[in-house]
């Protein structure tokens, strides 16, 4: 779970994951939050020494950093990325394992486009600029994903162990894609549900990130092809 000024959420996100039984541990990587985050985090942690273990980069380093510090320190045999704002309900977590447990996928994302689960509805050009973003990642990765930046993503650890991060900021959805599907790894889709935050209400993603995307989608789709 990497966080960013999430003192607002991150207890109730952290109560509502820490009740689902499918989870052993709950990795927190604070990504330099200056809101009381950290301070929030080492309560969290403190309450449940056994199953939650909170790090801390000193200086913001973006959401993929965060991941990547995260992934390194997990020790279950799957993965799983949940944000700690309140946009991804847990209650999809036997959805989005389930493909693993059944051994029929290394890599499992989440999709708000297909399927019944409920959505709220927000933004049209950031809609629309998620399916474009989604199409050119396809074509290059020959997937046909539904909603390659959702932010729900379920990896085997294993195969995370092959994958080295280099994007330190959002441009690690696309860049996370393009190397599973280089790598050959069973890939599984499945609906989830979407409670999107306005910006008021702290969502942070914006249309710089959108361009990083598609930098990204070049430079790991394409230019990458072929290489680790």
């Amino acid at each position: 779970m990497p966080v960013f000024n999430e003192a607002g959420t991150l207890a109730r996100v952290a109560e509502v994951v820490l009740a689902r039984p499918e989870v052993g541990e709950l990795v927190v990587v604070d990504d330099a939050s200056s809101d009381g985050t950290w301070e929030e985090l080492q309560r969290l942690a403190a309450a449940n020494p056994e199953r939650v273990k909170a790090l801390r980069h000193e200086r913001n380093r973006g959401k993929g950093a965060a991941l990547k510090t995260g992934f390194a320190a997990a020790t279950g045999d799957i993965v799983l990325v949940q944000d700690a704002d309140l946009e991804y309900d847990p209650g999809d977590y036997p959805r989005l394992l389930e493909p693993v447990l059944r051994d029929a996928a290394d890599a499992v994302f989440g999709s708000r486009f297909i399927g019944g689960s409920s959505h709220r509805v927000l933004y049209f050009w950031h809609s629309l600029g998620n399916r474009f973003l989604t199409l050119l990642s396809n074509m290059v990765t020959d997937l046909n994903l539904t909603d390659m930046e959702c932010g729900y993503k379920v990896f085997r650890r294993d195969l995370l162990q092959k994958i080295t991060i280099e994007e330190p900021r959002f441009g690690f959805e696309p860049e996370i894609v393009a190397k599973v599907a280089r790598s050959g790894a069973r890939i599984y889709e499945v609906s989830v549900a979407y409670y999107g935050r306005t910006y008021a209400e702290g969502k942070k993603i914006n249309w710089k990130d959108g361009v990083s995307a598609f930098r990204c989608i070049l430079k790991y789709g394409l230019l990458r092809r072929g290489r680790g």
